[in-house]
């Protein structure tokens, strides 16, 4: 799996272009959090590429005022862990803690 690192808010623009050719994987995760550490590992174990979701994986701790922006830009309140799927622009799924998993990313493609 090759993460992209969020680092920056002006990402999140590319990110909506991005997501118009295939769908956008946003990982927030909480590096001092072991329900995020297990959600980042069964994300990891699980991915597939063949899946043509682009992943991008967003440090919360060092970059916070990106998680902010995220759920106003995206209209989903902010959780930790948390997978956003982006697609045309929009999220089109989010889950949380232990609903996260690769299965469902796919199934909402």
């Amino acid at each position: 799996m090759n993460w992209n690192k969020l680092t920056d808010e002006s990402q999140l623009a590319i990110i909506k272009e991005e997501s118009a050719q295939q769908p956008v994987l946003i990982f927030k995760h909480s590096t001092t959090c072991s329900i995020s550490a297990m959600a980042y590992s069964r994300l990891e174990r699980n991915w597939n590429d063949a899946a043509g979701i682009k992943p991008y994986y967003l440090d919360l701790l060092q970059y916070r005022a990106i998680s902010n922006k995220i759920a106003g830009e995206f209209g989903v309140e902010h959780e930790s862990p948390q997978a956003l799927l982006i697609h045309n622009g929009e999220c089109v799924y989010d889950a949380s803690h232990m609903a996260i998993s690769f299965q469902a990313l796919q199934q909402a493609v």
